[in-house]
């Protein structure tokens, strides 16, 4: 008898790249890192989360990165409008960010 494949659980995984602004601060810096730290523990639907400054092994990248995995993308919107989330953005990131890029895209492992 033939047995089905294994299915493997997909997630949302979120990707987004930072520039600062020029000047921006190293404290600024720790503080966006200190916020960021926090939220897996604030934000439930976080499967998976890391983020840090570019290796700087070529030229012309962006200077920070963050990446999150969901279970979906309700999950991903949840993190999206939680609360501590949004005060980070508002209060870590906006003030200090130059150009942002983001994607979402499905993937069957975690980061």
């Amino acid at each position: 008898m033939a047995h089905a494949p294994a299915t493997v659980p997909v997630m949302l995984r979120h990707v987004v790249v930072f520039t600062w602004k020029p000047g921006t601060s190293a404290e600024s810096l720790a503080d966006l890192r200190a916020g960021l730290a926090a939220l897996p523990g604030q934000i439930p639907e976080i499967r998976a989360y890391s983020f840090g400054d570019d290796a700087g092994m070529a030229a012309g990248n962006e200077a920070f990165a963050v990446v999150a995995d969901f279970d979906d993308e309700a999950g991903w919107r949840s993190y999206a409008t939680h609360p501590s989330h949004v005060e980070v953005l508002d209060g870590l990131v906006r003030p200090i960010l130059a150009r942002r890029h983001a994607v979402q895209f499905h993937c069957d492992e975690p980061a």
